[in-house]
């Protein structure tokens, strides 16, 4: 069993899914390697998903994106090793647009729109920043577009297919409250997971190379969570492959006889788990229902410059946001005038930064000031290189945070379901497709 969230939109490492062609219906096939792709007029065809064309542009893109992704030069051979599961990973995305497409689901452009805002916000990005980033490495904002619509997507297809199953009972909070009460004292482990899938046989050899290019990576530097978000074929991709904190029976037995003897920040080796490779890392560990925690509920504007500052010659608009974020803070006395402020300046209540704990932030100036910042006083504006923050503590509690409440123990037994559906369906997917790569 795993832990998973449902739903957040927040990864910056993005891939491309290109465009839908028409549905064929038929008993599944794979022909073929993907090694080498055949020319078909203006492109070349790696693999058709029933109907639908995989291009080799699509696969240099995720290349190139996994090479972006992990901040440091990656030589073409290592490249090449990756190719192969790349490939099925397209494959499989294709799979999830196409049951999107046969639902007659639609993602609207609202909902797009607020998730790159969200992405945007959880990043401390400007309004447009991730546009630019996107294409400052040569990728155009339509290969976001396409991939978000796909996750919004698929988390829909998923909600229906789960249907009543998703109503988590009060019966099913008792009977998981009852076994954490049980477990006490025990140990429990917070983990992020990368997990490779393998459908058939003929595939764990490029697999099992993919996995320890990806461990390679993750030793030579790679941040964790963005490698997760574009190569974990896991429903907690998103959220940078954490799956949180798990006790002894919530993962594979496999996963746990290595996670016991690992010591905090490690990085394991590929651990074969069924259905696939399961690549973990261990973010902490302590007992059942022990975790005393101060919490800081924060509320957060953020006006954006329109261009990068030069402390030096700030232009006109820098000097009109920072005077709006200093009347901001000499007028907001709680966080209801503060989540109004940044309606006002965003379009939504994206300054909800919710409840942070303080003992977690990396030291530095912005956990001081949640830290000494007097509860419902705005901060003093704080100046960064894409706009000026005003900051505010709502509340500030002491909580053990060992022990979980109604709402965290249903999301929990939720993310489970979801995840196990989302394998399900895949598979069945997988069986009914007509997948012909070529050689």
């Amino acid at each position: 069993m795993r832990m998973l969230r449902f739903c957040p939109l927040v990864a910056i490492v993005i891939a491309s899914l290109g465009c839908a062609g028409a549905l064929a219906q038929g008993k599944a096939t794979v022909r073929g390697s993907p090694s080498n792709a055949i020319s078909s007029g203006s492109i070349s065809i790696v693999a058709v998903v029933n109907g639908d064309v995989i291009s080799d542009a699509d696969v240099d893109l995720r290349r190139k994106l996994f090479a972006v992704a992990t901040g440091q030069g990656i030589s073409p051979e290592t490249l090449d090793r990756l190719t192969p599961q790349i490939v099925r990973q397209l494959i499989d995305e294709r799979l999830r647009l196409q049951e999107v497409q046969r639902r007659h689901i639609v993602v609207s452009d609202q909902q797009i729109a607020a998730a790159i805002h969200e992405i945007e916000q959880r990043n401390n990005m400007p309004a447009g920043g991730l546009r630019a980033k996107l294409a400052s490495v040569g990728i155009d904002i339509r290969t976001l577009i396409d991939q978000v619509r796909v996750q919004i997507g698929w988390n829909e297809v998923l909600r229906q297919v789960i249907g009543a199953k998703g109503q988590i009972t009060e019966a099913d909070i008792k009977q998981r409250q009852a076994v954490l009460k049980s477990e006490l004292g025990r140990p429990e482990y917070n983990i992020s997971e990368i997990f490779v899938p393998i459908t058939e046989p003929s595939q764990a050899e490029d697999a099992n190379r993919f996995a320890e290019t990806v461990i390679q990576q993750l030793h030579n530097g790679a941040p964790f969570p963005v490698m997760a978000t574009q190569f974990s074929q896991s429903q907690d991709a998103l959220q940078g492959g954490a799956l949180g904190w798990v006790q002894e029976d919530q993962l594979d037995p496999q996963v746990m006889r290595v996670v016991q003897e690992m010591p905090v920040g490690a990085v394991s080796n590929p651990i074969r788990v069924p259905g696939g490779i399961s690549i973990v890392t261990l973010r902490g560990k302590r007992e059942v229902g022990q975790d005393p925690a101060t919490v800081a509920h924060v509320q957060q504007v953020f006006l954006p410059f329109t261009g990068k500052l030069d402390p030096e010659h700030p232009t006109d608009q820098q000097r009109q946001v920072l005077e709006q974020a200093r009347h901001i803070s000499a007028t907001a006395t709680d966080c209801a005038a503060m989540e109004a402020a940044s309606k006002a300046a965003n379009g939504s209540n994206a300054g909800n930064a919710g409840d942070v704990r303080l003992d977690s932030m990396a030291p530095g100036p912005m956990r001081d000031i949640l830290t000494t910042l007097v509860v419902n006083k705005a901060s003093q504006p704080v100046v960064t290189n894409d706009g000026v923050m005003v900051l505010m503590v709502c509340s500030r509690d002491e909580k053990n945070l060992g022990v979980p409440d109604d709402n965290q123990v249903r999301e929990q037994i939720l993310n489970e379901r979801v995840e196990l559906t989302s394998r399900q369906l895949m598979r069945d997917l997988q069986r009914r497709a007509v997948i012909n790569l070529r050689s």
